[in-house]
């Protein structure tokens, strides 16, 4: 990272790049942004087509748990990595194994595991209130450039690296569980496995993502983007590549507009909002076409 923050230095002194890039955590944010976007695009997509738009919401606020139980643990407060690791990924494959074996529909398991998630995290935050600092609180729920450290994007980093190395040889097969689960079984797919797996890597993207995100809206940089694709393309590689990209320049507007323009508005909400743009735009553009 010094070494990135030696170029982007060098890039402020030559007038390619602006006064906000000398700043390590603008680095830090961008470098962050870079390796998230083509990841959630890409994830989004499948999020799409297994229909589990709210379950990367559901983990998200489980964050909140996670972070108080690792404080309660012990954890330093400004990154109690081990409790939200911990309990986001038993969170996720519990909601998975009793969506497997419960009659009940999907929407209402994600409401009441999200309704647990909340409150046991309230209650536990202002058990703990006296360890932490409010202001993290706002940083978990909404994203904040200011709290990314070199740890947060070695974690990221190794984070994006494991989930590329599972996710890209087994893309097709995932893809297909998630479209038809019988045919995926006729092929000898085991698709209890993939599909156990594609929850994990939700959830560790999810997790990897609260810090610039924030918990209450990274689901939505998961679905955002790949809903603006499927309204541009319907071949299946483009609406991969698209979505990626799309989140991508979201999360770099997001991250450099706000500061650039001196808005006190949070990264998470300021990539959400990007994103949503692209989305109207999109929407726009198609109706114009059919009409």
């Amino acid at each position: 990272m010094d070494t990135i923050r030696h170029w982007a230095q060098l890039g402020v002194d030559a007038g390619w790049l602006s006064e906000s890039f000398s700043y390590s955590f603008m680095v830090n944010a961008v470098v962050a942004a870079i390796l998230l976007g083509p990841l959630l695009g890409g994830l989004g997509t499948l999020v799409i087509a297994k229909r589990l738009a709210f379950f990367s919401e559901a983990v998200g606020h489980a964050a909140l748990t996670g972070i108080a139980l690792g404080v309660l643990l012990g954890e330093p407060a400004e990154n109690p990595i081990i409790g939200l690791f911990s309990f986001c990924m038993i969170f996720a494959l519990l909601l998975h194994f009793v969506r497997n074996r419960t009659n009940v529909p999907y929407d209402t398991l994600v409401g009441v595991f999200l309704a647990f998630a909340l409150a046991v995290g309230a209650a536990l935050l202002m058990y703990v209130a006296r360890k932490i600092n409010i202001h993290m609180l706002e940083n978990v729920l909404f994203g904040s450039i200011l709290t990314i450290t070199d740890y947060d994007l070695l974690i990221l980093a190794v984070t994006c690296g494991v989930i590329l190395l599972v996710l890209i040889p087994t893309f097709n097969r995932i893809l297909l569980t998630c479209i038809s689960p019988d045919i995926a079984k006729v092929r000898g797919y085991a698709t209890n496995f993939y599909d156990y797996l594609f929850v994990m890597m939700i959830t560790l993207v999810t997790i990897a993502s609260v810090k610039i995100v924030g918990a209450v809206l990274v689901g939505a940089l998961l679905l955002i983007p790949g809903a603006t694709a499927r309204l541009l393309t319907k071949n299946m590689g483009s609406f991969v590549l698209m979505s990626a990209l799309l989140a991508t320049i979201s999360c770099l507007i997001g991250t450099i507009l706000p500061m650039e323009l001196k808005l006190p508005i949070p990264s998470g909400a300021a990539i959400i909002i990007v994103s949503t743009s692209f989305f109207l735009t999109a929407t726009c553009y198609r109706i114009v076409r059919k009409g």
